[in-house]
């Protein structure tokens, strides 16, 4: 296990590229997609492969976020439900992106105070 420290946390960088690029409720996203972008960012333990971030997209699926509409090996397509929200959480001081139905609570693992 590598003890590399992600910039900005990984359910923050996920959510963030979903805002900036499939952020059409009409639109359709993969893990894959947002994951080669993370990668390509260099914010990503280098370690780390597909497999590693799968938590992170079920926990935007448990969230109200987004849906799973197939799922393909590792592969897994999802829909917003609807367009996302960019708010700022005074806690941890990062900007963080939520749905308009998910509670207002920071997605940050290390944070979660009410925004």
């Amino acid at each position: 296990m590598s003890d590399f420290t992600p910039t900005m946390p990984i359910s923050l960088q996920i959510r963030k590229i979903i805002f900036e690029k499939f952020n059409d409720p009409d639109g359709k996203f993969t893990n894959d997609e947002i994951f080669e972008i993370i990668k390509e960012n260099g914010d990503l333990d280098p370690s780390w492969i597909i497999d590693d971030t799968e938590s992170f997209f079920n926990e935007i699926c448990d969230s109200g976020l987004a849906r799973n509409i197939a799922q393909n090996f590792t592969t897994i397509w999802m829909k917003l439900f609807d367009p996302i929200e960019k708010l700022h959480c005074n806690s941890c001081n990062n900007d963080v992106y939520l749905g308009p139905s998910e509670e207002r609570i920071c997605p940050n693992s290390s944070c979660k105070s009410s925004i």
